[in-house]
């Protein structure tokens, strides 16, 4: 994932019983596709080139069991560490709070949820018969990404649609095409875990 043309966005399957979604760049193309393996007790995600799967470009696994707070662990296909994504367990219990690591084992930013009431909203009415099944329509929550400076760098929205399926990652400034792929990764991963949660 290089050179990539933002924004990025991510599209769930919602016909498979797997959790797995596509990731395409601002021309349509695809970019990765993202599976997350079914009854594991780590959380063990594989990202192929494309929705053929002929090819493994990286893995995110958990670094303990299901955990509160547990460290996820990106590599390569060559197993080489690219970083990690570290959820902040009691930080993230209102408003979720991830940091990314780069490779040296440095945090390098933070991921935080912009508003928490647009979960709370949509956990409560997404409960009610009928009304439940249009709030992917008017609740989408957002998270940015800063640097240690507290600068805006990304952005991952999630857009209007049903079932919650689809989420778009835009750039706010630009940075180096290693952090670029870091934060997708992570997104990956954070989107995977936020989207359980509810």
């Amino acid at each position: 994932m290089k050179d990539l043309k933002f924004p990025i966005n991510f599209t769930f399957n919602v016909t498979t019983i797997s959790n797995d979604f596509s990731a395409t760049d601002a021309t349509g193309k695809t970019v990765a596709y993202v599976r997350q393996k079914m009854f594991k007790l780590k959380e063990d995600i594989n990202i192929y080139s494309n929705e053929s799967k002929n090819h493994l470009a990286y893995n995110i696994r958990a670094d303990k069991w299901i955990d509160f707070s547990a460290a996820y662990s990106m590599k390569d296909a060559q197993g080489r560490e690219i970083g990690k994504i570290a959820r902040k367990g009691w930080a993230s219990i209102w408003k979720a709070h991830y940091e990314l690591i780069d490779q040296h084992q440095k945090l390098q930013y933070h991921i935080r949820e912009d508003n928490a009431w647009v979960k709370v909203l949509d956990g409560v009415l997404g409960n009610i018969p009928i009304i439940g099944g249009f709030t992917g329509y008017l609740f989408n929550p957002s998270y940015t990404v800063t640097d240690l400076k507290g600068q805006a760098v990304c952005q991952l929205k999630k857009e209007p649609s049903f079932f919650g399926r689809k989420f778009k990652l835009s750039k706010l400034k630009p940075i180096d095409n290693d952090d670029d792929e870091r934060i997708i990764l992570g997104f990956m991963m954070m989107v995977l875990l936020e989207r359980r949660r509810g």
